[in-house]
């Protein structure tokens, strides 16, 4: 069978590498051997675990929800089994979609196991050899297991195992604190199994930043789940109607069920990928560059096996491009706006950097904003205020660097901090954006506010010259370089208000003193001195001695 396109899998990233090929023209081959299209992701992983948190979510409103608002249900009962039904209707409804669009796009669908047999071939088990002119490796990723004396036991199950399961496990331990064991664990807890996680790592989540695996860690205390952090797994061992787990110092937990989550590898061996000059690492995966090119110029690497990012909307975003170049066409993978989705209770989402990653790379130049659900009228009425909205941006010009937020739909609002990251957005914009009222939206833009307003930037500069009118009277002290007005009051009756410049000699800053003091003045007599100068905040000085900033602080002067 001769091909333009041939693509090697058919899950997020094969599929779509299939379909958008075909778009542009070409005849496109997708060689996929499980008996539905969708991958891990479609079939054994995302879409029937949040079928699962579907479930949990409306167990949850039904418990400490329903009754506050005046709906009078009575206690839930899960009903299992209805609920698997449920998640299998899902994913078979997705799964068959994708067989749809292969047929509405003229992708043919080649069932079977292939192998690279030439740099211009694959063939496959039960099926004629595919010729190709590009080629698209989309294989996925397979789930590890460590060397642990007595994992092999049946009762240790990796997510696949898990979502396969007929009864809750009364015991479950989860032995690893990423996503996917987070995720089950707090599935599992609604579900009414008692939950453990091991953890070898300080903290749950270890990639995401430190204050949502605080508060996630909090959360998790609140509702019973145990949490053993820096702890490894030594020993499993059958008790006859369950497991004994060794961890850390001697301790043991006992348990009917472990989930093994420890983390997934990519799956590129016996493809014969190095026998045909592509370069590849068998724990990172294949070396692919930003047009998802591997060293075989015309083959392409995209998905959990490329070794970027385990998401199954990277890998869609990544087939699209590899699809695009393979017809001719200039595309890249802009790794800037990856949202970052974690379908906990409470929910977890960032996208950009986290604060610590954020002061790696710009050092003291980093400020931070933080709205609280408590605060939003939507989040109050929906009874669920847990965590907040956090902001990271670049100090001196206000340019967003990340969004993270914990809290009520935050995987769904995520994608507005996308849009701003991906539009190389300042703080200030986010926070001027109007968002509708009442709604969670606005928690975005509050968290904006708030950065630019009263942010925490962390430890101060070494040389920093600060004036501040107390009754009236300026009173300066060092200097440095830029200039901002940083704003320490919180109602319109205070007159504490601060101001701080860098960038510029001290004789400078202090030639600039009376214009600095009067605009501070107009904004301590406005109505809302907090907005005001939120709105100069970010502003910046080319030069100090002569120029006042453009925009509303000049009207104001």
């Amino acid at each position: 069978m001769d091909c333009d396109v041939a693509v090697l899998g058919g899950g997020p990233g094969g599929y779509t590498a299939a379909i958008r090929a075909a778009q542009l023209g070409a005849k496109a081959v997708c060689i996929e051997k499980e008996p539905e299209l969708g991958g891990t992701c479609l079939r054994v992983g995302c879409i029937p675990t949040k079928a699962w948190v579907q479930t949990a979510f409306a167990i949850k409103e039904a418990e400490e929800t329903f009754g506050k608002l005046g709906v009078q249900v009575g206690e839930p009962q899960l009903d299992f089994g209805t609920a698997n039904q449920w998640k299998d209707q899902v994913v078979k409804q997705m799964t068959q979609g994708v067989a749809g669009l292969f047929k509405a796009n003229g992708v043919e669908w080649v069932k079977g196991e292939g192998r690279f047999k030439d740099a211009n071939t694959i063939a496959v088990d039960g099926a004629e050899d595919v010729s190709f002119r590009s080629a698209v490796v989309a294989t996925g990723s397979f789930p590890l297991r460590p060397p642990i004396e007595g994992l092999d036991s049946v009762r240790c199950v990796d997510s696949t195992g898990l979502l396969a399961q007929s009864q809750v496990p009364r015991r479950l331990v989860v032995l690893g604190g990423g996503i996917i064991g987070c995720e089950f664990a707090s599935i599992l807890r609604r579900f009414g199994s008692e939950v453990t996680i091991i953890e070898m790592l300080p903290k749950l989540i270890p990639m995401e930043d430190d204050d949502a695996a605080a508060e996630l860690s909090k959360q998790f205390g609140k509702r019973g789940i145990a949490l053993h952090l820096e702890k490894q797994c030594t020993k499993v061992e059958e008790t006859g109607d369950g497991l004994r787990v060794y961890f850390g110092d001697g301790e043991t937990v006992e348990c009917d069920l472990m989930l093994v989550s420890v983390g997934r590898g990519p799956l590129v061996e016996g493809l014969g990928l190095e026998e045909i000059g592509v370069e590849l690492d068998r724990r990172k995966g294949i070396a692919a560059d930003e047009h998802r090119r591997t060293t075989v110029p015309h083959v392409y690497a995209v998905g959990d096996c490329a070794g970027y990012w385990q998401l199954a909307h990277t890998a869609f975003r990544e087939g699209e491009v590899a699809a695009e170049n393979a017809m001719g066409h200039e595309a890249v993978v802009d790794n800037r706006g990856v949202p970052r989705p974690i379908y906990t209770d409470p929910e977890i989402a960032g996208v950009g950097l986290t604060e610590a990653e954020a002061r790696e790379q710009y050092g003291d130049d980093v400020a931070t904003g933080m709205f609280p659900w408590v605060a939003n009228a939507r989040a109050v009425m929906q009874n669920d205020t847990t965590g907040w909205v956090k902001s990271i941006h670049e100090a001196r010009y206000g340019e967003l660097l990340g969004i993270v937020m914990v809290g009520p739909h935050v995987t769904d609002l995520i994608e507005a901090g996308v849009v701003a990251l991906d539009a190389e957005a300042t703080v200030e914009t986010v926070a001027d954006g109007m968002a509708a009222h009442p709604t969670l939206s606005e928690g975005q833009g509050r968290q904006a506010t708030a950065s630019t307003s009263i942010s925490k930037s962390g430890s101060k500069s070494p040389a920093t010259w600060t004036s501040e009118l107390v009754g009236g009277r300026a009173v300066s002290t060092n200097s440095s370089r830029t200039a901002r007005i940083v704003c320490k009051s919180e109602t319109s009756t205070t007159k504490n208000v601060s101001l701080t410049t860098s960038g510029h000699s001290a004789p400078a800053a202090r030639r600039a003193l009376p214009t600095f003091v009067k605009a501070i003045r107009v904004c301590s007599s406005q109505p809302r001195p907090e907005a005001i100068v939120r709105s100069a905040s970010i502003a910046t000085w080319p030069d100090v001695q002569t120029r006042v900033p453009d925009g509303m602080l000049t009207t104001w002067l």
